[in-house]
């Protein structure tokens, strides 16, 4: 019998918030059942397994991560929009340190993670168009933004900057120059 007030939902808030806290690869079905004081069994009701969990943690996270930067990219075009989807992408990395892991799974492509993770695709596409980019040229500067933006993060949030004098923000507002400037002066085929 399901236990009152527990759902999939609660269940997956509270495996992205444990995230968040103790690292994503941290997160079980036993420290979720403490978390709700229950049985790690009776969570089955609710989820099929560690693996389902974890699907929707990533689910979750990829849905955020794309409404925040869909926000961010309103109305811009450019460089600006550029600066905004980057910066709604580090900010989102650094607050959320375990729901950003999830959305790093491979995910199988059936399920409704992957449409969470076409539609933050489809808004870097979006944001691209001011770049005058087309196929397949499009397709290698995503993979060089996503390759820089998460690189960058995956680095600073695990203090690996924190060693040199120069501001990490100062670095981050160069690194988003030079994309700029990449962007704009794509190399022909």
């Amino acid at each position: 019998m399901p236990r009152a007030g527990v759902t999939a939902e609660r269940l997956t808030r509270a495996a992205a918030d444990l995230a968040d806290e103790i690292g994503f690869q941290n997160v079980t079905v036993s420290a979720l059942a403490r978390g709700f004081g229950v049985q790690p069994a009776a969570l089955y009701t609710h989820i099929k397994d560690a693996q389902d969990l974890r699907v929707r943690v990533a689910e979750l996270a990829l849905t955020e991560l794309a409404d925040r930067v869909g926000a961010a990219l309103a109305g811009r075009a450019g460089k600006d929009a550029l600066v905004a989807f980057a910066d709604a992408y580090r900010d989102y990395a650094k607050e959320h340190p375990g729901r950003y892991a999830a959305a790093q799974i491979e995910l199988d492509p059936e399920t409704s993670a992957t449409r969470a993770a076409a539609r933050h695709a489809q808004m870097t596409r979006a944001m691209l168009r001011g770049y005058d980019l087309s196929d397949p040229d499009q397709t290698d500067a995503v993979r060089m933004l996503h390759s820089t933006l998460h690189g960058y993060v995956s680095l600073e949030t695990s203090g690996r900057f924190d060693r040199h004098p120069r501001a990490v923000d100062t670095s981050w507002s160069r690194t988003l120059d030079a994309l700029d400037v990449a962007l704009r002066h794509w190399p022909s085929a």
